[in-house]
């Protein structure tokens, strides 16, 4: 098939069970101009290069022709600093992190250690006696976002609206056919803007009642950086929510199939837990919760793999790829939990890698080992392979049935 329609057929939800045969006709070619007039990029040097390559922007202002449906500005709201780059980025993800983790606040994290494990337990000991356990709504998707709405200091009683927001500024990210784009990116930004609005209301009433949470930090706390504005302050709590679960629900989940799927190499972990940190490790690498960046353009002509990618053309790093990319990865379709030399892409790289790496790696080091511990050998799938979610950039089962 022609390496034009790739984008197509890749965000296609047919390939969504294995997309793998598509990132290999793409790593064939390196660089793929696609109909639209974005350019993939899917081998593992390439990509590299383009996350420290200074003239490429996280802009979407810096397009040649910019969709002003998606650009920052949406509804009065400021851009969040993923979106922006330096000095605007540095900036912004400098306050973001300064009450989150090192230098500044080194036990945040570690300090979760406790309640991460009092979760996990309560959510495994909740299977006992049941027939089917889905792994994604019974385990899965309330850990990481318990965890997430404890360090924002977001009320329990809140939290299923804030799941039905999440939920639709997810599928306005959803590149396949079917509903209107028009309509759900719509969708997608009112609940973008309620979300926001309801985190701006939150900080204000914890700039008068704080507590041990990241908002209070954010409205009380000024570091050599300033702080944010209001208007700041919302659109990084938003950020903050999503990426702090979404991703993580992924990799638990992707991670859950893979051992269902290699009983052997779930007895290994389950006799040597030691090696669990190395098994994450390799599940970002293998199943990535985020398959490819959409929101990259050059600052000028540059070229790539010998192909010249125009100044303001869309760009696409495909990470999924670049991670199975058999120049870099020795048998890059085998999941060796205790691969070495494991430099992936499931976190980015370059100044915009994902700063909650370190409690993304914690919660699925506890999470996995603890499922291990109670899914006995005769535990098996339902359905393999799974219902997928609709998104194809943050790629993982929609449920994922077991019988214990």
């Amino acid at each position: 098939m022609p390496t034009e329609t790739l984008f197509e057929r890749i965000t296609d939800y047919a390939n969504r069970a294995d997309p793998y045969p598509l990132y290999a006709e793409l790593r064939e070619h390196g660089v793929a101009r696609q109909q639209d007039g974005s350019y993939l990029v899917g081998t593992y040097d390439e990509v590299v290069q383009l996350f420290h390559d200074p003239r490429i922007s996280s802009d979407l202002r810096n397009r040649a022709e910019p969709d002003e449906a998606v650009l920052a500005e949406v509804h009065g709201m400021a851009p969040t600093f993923i979106g922006l780059d330096d000095p605007r980025h540095e900036r912004l993800r400098g306050i973001a992190m300064r009450p989150f983790g090192p230098p500044h606040t080194p036990g945040r994290i570690d300090a979760l250690r406790g309640d991460i494990t009092r979760i996990v337990q309560d959510l495994t000991d909740a299977f006992e006696g049941r027939e089917r356990v889905d792994v994604v709504d019974d385990f899965a998707y309330p850990l990481p976002v318990t965890v997430i709405g404890k360090l924002l200091g977001i009320p329990a009683g809140d939290m299923g609206q804030l799941r039905e927001w999440t939920d639709d500024m997810i599928t306005s990210l959803d590149f396949t056919q079917g509903e209107d784009p028009a309509v759900k990116r719509r969708r997608g930004q009112d609940a973008r803007t309620a979300m926001a609005v309801y985190f701006g209301d939150l900080a204000d009433f914890r700039r008068e009642h704080p507590s041990d949470d990241l908002l209070s930090s954010f409205v009380g706390d000024p570091g050599p950086d300033g702080t944010f504005t209001r208007q700041e302050l919302m659109s990084t709590a938003v950020l903050l929510l999503i990426a702090g679960h979404e991703t993580t629900v992924n990799l638990i989940t992707n991670g859950a199939l893979t051992l269902l799927r290699r009983p052997d190499v779930a007895a290994r972990l389950r006799d040597d837990p030691a090696l669990m940190p190395s098994a994450v490790e390799e599940l970002l690498r293998y199943e990535p919760p985020v398959h490819f960046l959409p929101q990259r353009t050059p600052l000028a002509d540059i070229e790539v793999a010998g192909v010249t990618i125009p100044k303001g053309a869309p760009l696409i790093l495909v990470l999924a790829s670049a991670n199975r990319d058999p120049l870099r990865f020795a048998d890059p379709d085998r999941f060796d939990p205790a691969r070495r030399d494991n430099q992936h892409l499931g976190f980015g790289s370059g100044i915009h890698s994902c700063f909650g790496a370190p409690l993304a790696r914690l919660e699925a080091n506890l999470a996995l080992t603890a499922l291990l511990d109670r899914l006995g050998d005769g535990t098996h799938l339902v359905e393999d392979p799974p219902p997928y979610r609709t998104s194809p950039l943050l790629r993982g089962p929609r449920h994922l049935w077991i019988e214990p």
